[in-house]
């Protein structure tokens, strides 16, 4: 028992020395750490660890509603060595850098409609494309009509800091013809159109029911023999199954009706009434994980991943109760997304790896 005593003693004083030398070298530790952390994270590059072939990348699978783990909706698509982007929510662009992906390596970027949550992030993605590139020309965003008073309107907003970053940092690190972006139009489609080909790649657009959102489109990405499709924002829609057929990954937006209810309830009790009638408002426009399920099953995808998630939670022990009977709709694997998810379909093979670039 003595023994007992005297050892429990002695690890409690060194546990006190311990916390005082901790503190009295609170700033040279802390700056060795800093450093251990600078040396594994900084210039962390996971595009060029990848094999031929698509991956995908959740940089965003949030929505308009606040939600402190999710930023707003933005996909990365990577084929073979070449990045491209999917909507740019707000946040995505920090999330992107956060995955060890590079800014400055985005090659284009797709929108699928103008709702703000999928726009409201460009500025800092054309920032950071810009200024982590040595990009000679600005960042083609492409997307149906309309585009061009988007990108117009971003590029005006930031003409006065491209003009102090140039002004500070000189021609050559941030060269005044690369600020920006360049709008890439094509016309609203009524049916599939091929919008990007080259390097292998192949990015069709196609129409997608966001009414009363107008123009609201989706995209397929085929490579090598592999494909993802990206729904938008949309309700249950025969176009995406049809585009989607077969293919290897779907990436669809979600909303949950139930919890959304329960949501909007509580907003009136709470005398938000206005917020409240929102809540029902979007219930007509999107697709339930149900919904997506069933969309996935009659295109025969191998893999589902829900993006874009109403309403916000805040655990994952609540994935059950957002999915409803999803699974029970669906035969494949079916995921609710997370920001920093990666999926990656090599080329020359069936396989999907999942894994987390954060």
């Amino acid at each position: 028992m003595k023994k007992s005593l005297r050892a429990l003693t002695a690890l409690l004083l060194l546990l006190v020395v311990a916390g005082g030398a901790a503190m009295l070298f609170q700033r040279p530790i802390g700056l060795w750490l800093y450093q251990r952390g600078l040396d594994s994270q900084a210039g962390r590059d996971s595009l060029a660890k990848l094999p031929d072939g698509l991956h995908v990348g959740l940089c965003g699978t949030g929505s308009p509603l606040p939600n402190r783990d999710r930023a707003g909706a933005c996909t990365v698509v990577i084929a073979g060595k070449a990045m491209f982007v999917v909507d740019a929510g707000e946040g995505g662009a920090r999330n992107i850098a956060l995955m060890g992906l590079p800014n400055g390596e985005i090659r284009a970027l797709f929108l699928t409609h103008y709702h703000s949550d999928h726009i409201d992030g460009l500025g800092p993605m054309m920032l950071l494309r810009w200024t982590g590139s040595g990009n000679k020309s600005p960042l083609p965003v492409y997307g149906p009509t309309g585009i061009e008073a988007v990108v117009g309107g971003f590029n005006a907003a930031y003409a006065a800091d491209n003009g102090y970053r140039t002004a500070h940092h000189g021609p050559v690190i941030t060269p005044p013809a690369a600020a920006g972006a360049t709008a890439m139009p094509f016309a609203v489609p009524t049916g599939p159109v091929v919008v990007y080909a080259a390097g292998g790649l192949k990015v069709t657009a196609f129409p997608v029911d966001h009414h009363p959102v107008q123009p609201a489109v989706g995209y397929r990405f085929d490579y090598k023999g592999r494909s993802v499709v990206i729904s938008g924002d949309t309700a249950k829609s025969p176009m995406v199954e049809a585009m989607a057929k077969g293919t290897d990954l779907l990436i669809h937006e979600a909303l949950q009706p139930e919890m959304l209810l329960m949501l909007a309830a509580r907003l009136k009790v709470t005398g938000r009434p206005q917020t409240a009638q929102i809540m029902h408002d979007i219930l007509d426009y999107h697709a339930s994980p149900a919904q997506a399920a069933e969309s996935a099953e009659t295109a025969h995808v191998k893999m589902l991943v829900l993006t874009h998630i109403v309403p916000p939670y805040p655990m994952r022990y609540l994935d059950a109760a957002f999915l409803g009977d999803a699974k029970s709709k669906f035969a494949g694997p079916l995921i609710v997304g997370e920001d920093g998810d990666s999926y990656s379909l090599p080329a020359g093979s069936d396989a999907i790896t999942r894994g987390n670039w954060f």
